[in-house]
């Protein structure tokens, strides 16, 4: 059984607010347009709490 990847309870809570903000259509990408994907909405808190210092693990390499 493999490992699941181990994100930090503050860095859960910050992709948590992000998706709020997406679920209420108040999320705005860095150009400014408003967010429709939830990719990039889950994307876009894990940077921020990268950018906060925040436990996150690496990114899954692709073939």
């Amino acid at each position: 059984m493999a490992t699941t990847k181990k994100y930090s309870d503050k860095a859960q809570d910050k992709v948590g607010k992000v998706m709020k903000e997406f679920k209420e259509g108040k999320l705005k990408s860095g150009s400014g347009d408003k967010v429709t994907s939830r990719k990039q909405a889950i994307a876009i808190g894990i940077s921020e709490a990268k950018e906060a210092g925040l436990k996150v693990p690496k990114q899954k390499k692709s073939k």
